[in-house]
């Protein structure tokens, strides 16, 4: 009994120091998400004063655009548990290449992405929207696709950085973009600092300056701070090697997949009801934005599962990998329950600070519901999902996404 007792209280302190861990690692990557994801709600809040139809092109252009992004870089967070497996296991010289192998990568799969968002045409004939708003959506989406290589480049880094449980960079990076981004959207869509206001393009030119500053604060800190001098990504510069390239692939491909379906799940409905108004589709966008804000919680909880579980795997220890695990869906469970509670408590002022239009705010405020109410599951498969990849198992995980969010969630 007294064994029993003993193991009970190793394994309690197993887990308490698995879920401090978590948090420790969370906190940064969850405001580096948030600023992220602030820059669509930037996007979001100031076209809501322009007008309907400013904030109806945003709503499709962002959607289809962050579709893209995530469907790329999905494939390239396949970098992030090949490396924290390498770093559990004390293989620390093997690191640096695996950098340079996803930047190759990076740089192949920009070609497609810009060119699918300089030629929308495809998707735009799905939806039956107004002129106005469709040449205000080609316009988003072809400055956006000059952002399009600097964002797979710093994402890219992004994996590196959390896999090695350094995610602080991140949120200094990703708050300073926000700040800068919220008042260069201001400037540009609303006050007009290049002459005329530029609405929705000038939310865009925005997004693209911002990415590319991102971009050369990733290479500086690469370069000179603790990591290069540590892992030295810039030295010893590999050429595209296909066997590092077949197993982040493997990885990748079908890590992209799930989140294109994930993502897609809320970005065709926009596409689907763009027919029923430019007031339909913005209270829509604005929902879809909170059910994002809301999603990072559970996110950064789980790229942190993935990193101290990758670590933990590459190292063989699997206790505290089956601590890790608990610890990330018991803390992603509470914690979202909480935030689906207090977003349905505060839905009015909050949709409020989006818009000044009664029928938007009318639309959104009878789908905030909806996302309150899912919370609790959404978290549980997010870190089920980003636990499993440490395991390096991607390609079952796809296929029950495509079944939930295709099969089921779009009928």
């Amino acid at each position: 009994m007294s064994s029993f007792r003993g193991g009970m209280r190793k394994w309690r302190a197993m887990l308490i120091a698995a879920a401090r861990g978590l948090i420790a690692h969370a906190l940064p990557i969850l405001i580096a998400q948030l600023s992220s994801i602030g820059m669509m709600v930037v996007d979001t809040a100031v076209l809501g004063h322009v007008s309907a139809t400013d904030l109806a092109a945003v709503a499709i252009g962002g959607g289809i655009h962050i579709s893209v992004v995530f469907a790329l870089v999905g494939v390239l967070q396949a970098v992030a548990p090949v490396v924290a497996n390498l770093h559990g296991a004390g293989r620390d010289g093997e690191v640096a290449p695996v950098l340079q192998q996803g930047f190759w990568l990076a740089a192949l799969l920009t070609v497609p992405g810009v060119l699918f968002l300089l030629h929308p045409g495809a998707v735009l004939g799905l939806a039956g929207m107004a002129p106005a708003v469709e040449i205000k959506v080609r316009a988003y989406l072809g400055l956006l696709a000059w952002g399009l290589p600097a964002a797979l480049a710093y994402r890219t880094f992004y994996a590196f950085c959390n896999a090695l449980g350094k995610p602080r960079v991140l949120m200094i990076i990703g708050l300073l973009s926000l700040i800068v981004h919220a008042g260069l959207a201001w400037g540009l869509a609303l006050e007009g600092w290049f002459g005329e206001p530029m609405g929705v393009a000038g939310c865009a030119l925005s997004n693209v300056i911002i990415a590319w500053s991102a971009c050369l604060g990733a290479a500086l800190y690469l370069h000179f701070g603790p990591l290069g001098a540590r892992y030295q990504p810039f030295r010893h510069w590999q050429r595209p090697v296909w066997s590092r390239w077949r197993t982040l692939l493997r990885l990748g491909l079908p890590m992209g997949f799930s989140n294109l379906v994930e993502i897609t799940a809320f970005t065709l409905v926009a596409l689907f009801i763009a027919a029923l108004g430019a007031e339909v589709v913005a209270g829509h966008r604005i929902v879809a934005n909170l059910a994002a804000l809301a999603y990072m919680l559970p996110l950064s909880l789980a790229i942190a599962t993935l990193s101290l579980l990758g670590q933990a795997v590459g190292a063989r220890d699997w206790l505290s990998a089956h601590a890790v695990v608990k610890a990330g869906m018991l803390l992603a469970g509470m914690s979202s329950s909480l935030l689906g509670l207090l977003l349905w408590w505060l839905a009015s002022p909050i949709v409020a600070a989006y818009t000044d239009d009664p029928a938007v705010r009318a639309v959104a405020l009878s789908l905030v519901g909806y996302v309150a109410a899912y919370q609790f599951f959404d978290a549980l498969q997010t870190v089920a999902g980003h636990a499993l990849r440490a395991y390096r198992v991607t390609f079952v995980p796809m296929l029950i996404q495509v079944f939930c969010f295709w099969g089921i969630g779009l009928l």
